[in-house]
């Protein structure tokens, strides 16, 4: 089933983690580690549907990956499950590139911007 679905830019992801919304990062766990948004949820690829029944079905959940496809490919699984969910379309490689904040490690505060 070929289920469309919406892409939204990292700016606007920004604005939507500042109004609280859920980021799901769907990477593995080292690539999470390399670099990642600060607010982003991990729940590699091959386990969301073990995690759809925690999603929220009221408002949109921002699914996260390196570029784009694997994102992609969650959340179109998603929305045949009911989730309003978007890809964030050039992922983190995106995030980054826009000099937006991000994270390295668990433990990490906002790494600089730009490549590392």
């Amino acid at each position: 089933m070929n289920v469309p679905v919406p892409g939204t830019s990292v700016e606007e992801l920004g604005a939507a983690i500042r109004s609280g919304s859920l980021l799901v990062d769907v990477r593995e766990p080292h690539e999470y580690l390399e670099a990642h948004v600060g607010t982003a949820r991990l729940v590699p690829l091959q386990t969301v549907p073990m995690i759809v029944d925690e999603l929220p079905t009221g408002e949109p959940v921002y699914v996260i990956c390196h570029l784009g496809g694997r994102s992609h490919q969650a959340a179109a699984y998603l929305r045949q499950h009911g989730i309003d969910a978007v890809n964030v379309l050039g992922g983190t490689a995106a995030w980054i590139e826009a000099g937006l904040p991000f994270e390295q490690g668990t433990d990490a505060g906002p790494a600089p911007a730009g490549p590392q």
